[in-house]
């Protein structure tokens, strides 16, 4: 049978066509690589997921009023303050009147109509940021996440509960400790005995707030460390070897968070410096636990080598 030219071409074209099967994903760590628009939808609904537990504890701030104000922020400017009490039982045990703060040398006032209104909504939003702290953390670890290597979601296992930790017991060291000290220091002092300080409430809040805070973060330390460590970027050795280096950067660091006081200084520094040599210390487990994986691996193919037959 004789069949057209153009009809055996096209017969022949059709049958050098193989179907292709279709083309998978690219994987990151075991999830299927996503669109930009799917990365905004689920950054969306994290961000909004972690917008609602704000808006929940700072509601419940908003409420408790008299706690947040009386008990909470206003603690500080008054002389029976847990902190000032232990220092005046500290100073009644080492024979050292002087460290006990039993008179706050200022008062708080309001100079705005709506001052007291705005300020009481602004602290509840900051409470609720600083209580929803864990479960930010959260979500932005669960949108990092999916996007990890298997071995870098093993390394990080647990980093959601150490930075909570961390984050809280800074923001307790900075509540009670730095933001009492720098308040009475900066409200004892005067340059005439004729000139009363009459704080505004605002200005004593940012100093509470920026003590308390900054305190947070720096306790952060350890963890920085960690991760930099993970990526061989940080080893012990060059920690060692810029100690002196890192005192003087923690005495500035001191400097910035606390008022000019000698006393306040030092009380701050004293538990930065121990994070140093506990980051120190963190670094150099991390480097002894990946030397161990290598040496593992290393075994393991040494093995699989010796079992495979010779060529």
């Amino acid at each position: 049978m004789l069949i057209h030219p153009f009809a055996h071409s096209l017969i022949h074209s059709l049958n050098s066509v193989q179907p292709q099967p279709p083309q998978q994903p690219a994987a990151l760590g075991d999830q299927h690589e996503m669109s930009f628009i799917d990365h905004l939808e689920a950054l969306r609904w994290h961000i909004i997921r972690a917008a609602i537990s704000v808006v929940v504890f700072a509601i419940g701030a908003f409420f408790a009023k008299d706690f947040l104000f009386h008990d909470l922020i206003l603690g500080p400017s008054r002389s029976d303050f847990w902190t000032y009490r232990m220092f005046c039982k500290f100073g009644a045990w080492v024979h050292a009147p002087d460290l006990c703060i039993d008179k706050i040398g200022f008062v708080i006032q309001n100079r705005e109509m709506s001052g007291q209104l705005s300020m009481h909504i602004s602290t509840s939003f900051i409470v609720g940021i600083l209580l929803a702290f864990p479960y930010l953390f959260w979500e932005i670890w669960r949108f990092v996440k999916p996007g990890l290597y298997p071995h870098e979601r093993q390394n990080s296992q647990g980093a959601v509960f150490f930075v909570s930790i961390l984050f809280m017991l800074g923001l307790l060291f900075g509540y009670y400790i730095a933001a009492p000290l720098s308040i009475n220091f900066l409200a004892g002092y005067v340059v005439d005995a004729s000139i009363e300080n009459q704080i505004d409430m605002q200005s004593y809040l940012s100093t509470l707030t920026t003590m308390s805070m900054s305190c947070a973060f720096v306790f952060e330390l350890p963890m920085i460390v960690f991760f930099l460590a993970k990526a061989g970027i940080v080893s012990p050795e060059i920690m060692q070897m810029y100690r002196k280096h890192a005192i003087v950067v923690i005495l500035i660091i001191a400097a910035v968070i606390t008022p000019p006081d000698i006393s306040a200084q030092i009380i701050v520094t004293i538990p930065i410096l121990l994070l140093y040599e506990l980051s120190i210390h963190i670094a150099r487990v991390v480097r002894r636990g990946d030397a161990a994986r290598l040496n593992a691996k290393l075994a393991r193919e040494q093995a699989q080598a010796a079992r495979q037959p010779p060529q």
